[in-house]
């Protein structure tokens, strides 16, 4: 797995996400290229910003117990998986602001560093290795990148 908080390949996935326009398709799935970038951005909210609600105790040892190998685990996503609630994006979004957005978060990440993370507790999986965040983190933008043929 690559490092996310690696500045080289932080600037590798940037790289990436500047290849997109607002009209480049998905290989697969039905997401626009702007719903995807805010998608990818949810990851970051739950992180960062306070929009998006805590699972309760039930939700969270159910989320652990079921779904969070598969978030922070080594092998890659399925195409066209099924995701959480709060990341469907099913309406038109802004594509420069999920973009500039997303690079941001990025950039945040990456210099706050991986030791920053080792440790502290997630949304919904609890407490996560560097190795776990970093693995969370840079799956899910290949997968969806990937998905856009960037």
């Amino acid at each position: 797995m690559k490092n996310i908080f690696d500045v080289k390949e932080t600037e590798t996935v940037i790289d990436r996400i500047n290849e997109l326009t607002p009209t480049t398709r998905p290989i697969w799935g039905k997401m626009s290229a702007d719903q995807m970038l805010a998608h990818c951005n949810v990851t970051y909210e739950m992180v960062y910003d306070n929009k998006h609600p805590k699972p309760n105790g039930l939700i969270k040892f159910m989320l652990k117990l079921f779904v969070k190998s598969k978030v922070v685990g080594g092998k890659p996503y399925k195409k066209n998986s099924k995701t959480a609630p709060q990341f469907l994006i099913t309406n038109a979004r802004n594509f420069v602001e999920e973009k500039a957005r997303l690079t941001d978060y990025l950039k945040k990440s990456q210099s706050l560093g991986e030791d920053y993370f080792d440790g502290m507790e997630s949304h919904s999986f609890g407490i996560l290795t560097k190795k776990e965040w970093n693995t969370m983190f840079y799956k899910h933008l290949d997968h969806h990148l990937s998905q856009f043929g960037v």
